[in-house]
């Protein structure tokens, strides 16, 4: 069987480099596309040496041209504090990205998957949230950059499949988590686990009762590779992520015992357009893949702070003034 050429792009990010290293180990030819905003060389360091990785700077808002298999679209800034730096980068990111790799995958005639996002749902008024539900999206927030980015990328996805035949996949990713999250990208759980490590106070917007659910990255990796190995007729959208649900506080308390030490908690206003709840209905991804995430909360929560441990926080630049 011959050897699959396999495009990553965001792949020196937090997901994407997981998932690089585990297509590389499967024997897979890896090409890892990143423009560094929010990503780490470090993340893929230790893939250099590997004779089926490589490694290219390149912004996806711009055409590259490459011969490819498969494409994993995962290129995109994540947390709310990076995407709302530069809003209009970020949605340029969502749309002249999918638009140029989708126009790879045509050309290639490969199968091309987008990393969409629960943020799809918005401030949702269903719980917990099934593939069919359109969404409570405000289209003109700070996180419409993000969220509307992503649905107009789905968008482009379903057309260049209607009208060019291309083979596509989309799937929805919930809250993940693990070893390589970026120390400074102001998500709860690696702000949470910076603050308990240094004995700070924890930050918590709003009451901290707002819901959502923690998917371990080893158990989403599983899912990514699964869709695009799926059947070719169930193209999506299909939920990712982990249905057990957590308070703000629950989440907090949780690291704080698991840390030790004594930080406190400190409430701050909720940010804008924040979702009050947040958990996948992920039904149909165990119907059409047989998948399901298998690793707990505290498992992956364990493996997550001896991570944090591990780091040198100086190694780390803040992709934003406002991290």
């Amino acid at each position: 069987m011959s050897i699959k050429r396999v495009l990553v792009t965001g792949g020196a990010g937090f997901l994407g480099s997981h998932l690089c290293e585990r297509l590389v180990d499967r024997g897979e030819d890896v090409i890892c596309l990143d423009n560094f905003f929010t990503s780490q060389k470090s993340n893929v360091v230790h893939l250099l040496g590997r004779s089926n990785f490589e490694l290219i700077r390149h912004d996806v808002t711009h055409p590259i041209w490459l011969e490819v298999d498969e494409i994993y679209n995962l290129a995109c800034p994540a947390a709310p504090g990076h995407y709302q730096y530069n809003p209009i980068k970020t949605m340029k990111t969502s749309v002249m990205g999918a638009i140029n790799m989708l126009g790879t995958a045509k050309r290639c005639r490969a199968k091309i998957l987008q990393a969409s996002t629960s943020e799809v749902y918005g401030d949702p008024d269903i719980h917990p949230q099934p593939e069919s539900y359109r969404g409570n999206v405000n289209p003109i927030g700070p996180r419409a950059c993000y969220d509307e980015g992503k649905r107009a990328a789905e968008t482009l996805f379903f057309d260049y499949q209607r009208s060019n035949g291309v083979n596509i996949r989309v799937v929805r990713i919930f809250n993940t988590y693990g070893p390589r999250m970026h120390p400074f990208d102001g998500r709860v759980v690696s702000n949470f686990i910076c603050q308990a490590l240094k004995g700070e106070p924890i930050t918590i917007f709003g009451d901290g009762d707002q819901s959502r659910s923690f998917c371990y990255v080893d158990d989403l990796v599983d899912g990514l590779i699964a869709m695009m190995n799926g059947p070719d007729e169930f193209v999506g959208p299909l939920n990712l992520g982990n249905p057990d649900e957590f308070t703000i506080c629950e989440l907090a308390e949780l690291v704080v015992e698991m840390v030790g030490g004594d930080s406190r908690m400190e409430f701050e206003d909720l940010p804008p357009d924040d979702p009050r709840q947040r958990q996948p209905d992920i039904s149909l991804a165990a119907a059409k893949l047989g998948w399901s995430p298998k690793i707990k909360l505290r498992e992956g929560l364990g493996r997550t702070i001896e991570w944090f441990r591990s780091i040198r926080m100086e190694d780390y630049r803040a992709p934003t003034p406002n991290h």
